[in-house]
């Protein structure tokens, strides 16, 4: 880990155009404020994950996030994770379910006695929920993935869920893709795409996952997804930047990684006009780290990289630690970062952390 963090920091420092700049100063980590028991975002028969922030024209604040029986166990997010909507009267929580608002497109026409054929890109699982509204519509990113040619079963499904070097699920790993759902309003109805976002291509192969996604000043889109880094031996993911005139896109996919040679997942990224550039948020093995760009190309470390370890202070002055702590998210208000949302497993529950921000 250490040699490829070294690696990593030559990546983004070794060309004096992205050299840092002074005034490129946003500091999350300083903001980091504790947290309570109502920050957590718990359920006694589901996995949460994950997930994003939008306020709603109403005041109410809604949480996309994913979710996905605890019978299942936890290795089901990549067949039976669902996407869910929850409210609350503050970014914090506490949370509220309100509705599950897409599943795997296929799933509900699976029977345990059926086989099934596929037909959509979005088959099986809906996982990895980010919510943006752009020009008057509601736009919900999302991961899925289907079984290719093959038809299957219930049981297949099932195995493919509880061992990891099954071949199936190694094809539903490579089959992963981003795509989105359309809504004039956040409770829906919501309007699939037929096709993915985007296939991977130039620095990232494999799979198109964990879309990110913001709209720059000049009114283009930037979309970040994770794939597997090309050409190498071992297993390290690759962030690459695409572009597009639509947030349905199509778009267009960048030769420059925004992060290379580093092993890291689940970016979110947001423009922040009053800094006028773009920041992502992502995290790595140990930490949660932050990367930014002025013109959502060439990205390069922040001034203040490291966020947090993977740990999380509480008000009376005790610690969770957990084993993993993944999928950061920022929610901005009034152009000032109000919560680091993040997904944390311990044991057998996981759950959502809304940690508090002030400047």
């Amino acid at each position: 880990m250490l040699a490829g963090f070294a690696l990593a920091m030559l990546s983004f420092t070794a060309s004096p155009v992205i050299a840092q700049e002074s005034s490129e100063t946003l500091d999350l980590g300083e903001m980091i404020q504790p947290l309570d028991e109502h920050n957590l975002f718990r359920d006694s028969l589901y996995y949460n994950w994950g997930g994003s922030i939008l306020k709603g024209d109403d005041g109410t604040y809604h949480l996309f996030y994913s979710r996905w029986k605890k019978k299942y166990s936890f290795k089901g997010w990549l067949t039976f994770s669902e996407i869910a909507h929850a409210v609350s009267d503050s970014p914090l929580g506490p949370w509220k379910y309100k509705e599950t608002v897409l599943k795997g497109r296929e799933l509900d026409s699976l029977t345990k006695e059926g086989t099934l054929e596929n037909h959509s890109w979005d088959a099986i699982t809906a996982h990895n929920a980010k919510i943006k509204y752009f020009d008057g519509k509601y736009y919900l990113y999302y991961i899925s993935t289907n079984f290719g040619d093959e038809a299957y079963t219930f049981d297949e499904l099932l195995k493919a869920n509880e061992n990891l070097r099954d071949p199936k699920r190694g094809l539903l790993r490579k089959n992963q893709r981003s795509g989105v759902a359309v809504a004039n309003s956040l409770n829906g109805p919501w309007q699939r795409m037929d096709m993915p976002l985007i296939e991977p291509s130039g620095p990232i192969a494999t799979l198109t996952v964990n879309p990110a996604i913001a709209k720059g000043k000049s009114g283009d889109y930037f979309l970040i997804v994770k794939g597997d880094k090309p050409n190498v031996k071992g297993f390290i993911r690759n962030q690459a930047i695409a572009i597009g005139e639509s947030p349905v896109g199509p778009f267009v996919m960048q030769d420059k990684a925004v992060i290379d040679n580093l092993d890291t997942e689940d970016v979110s990224m947001w423009y922040d006009s009053n800094r006028d550039r773009f920041y992502a948020v992502f995290h790595a093995h140990s930490f949660i780290g932050l990367v930014t760009a002025k013109d959502g190309i060439n990205w390069r470390r922040a001034t203040n990289f490291k966020i947090t370890p993977k740990n999380i202070l509480l008000e009376d002055g005790s610690w969770i630690n957990p084993d993993r702590m993944e999928r950061p998210f920022v929610y901005v208000e009034d152009g000032q970062p109000k919560v680091l949302l993040v997904a944390i497993k311990k044991g057998d529950d996981s759950y959502i952390a809304c940690i508090p921000l002030d400047k």
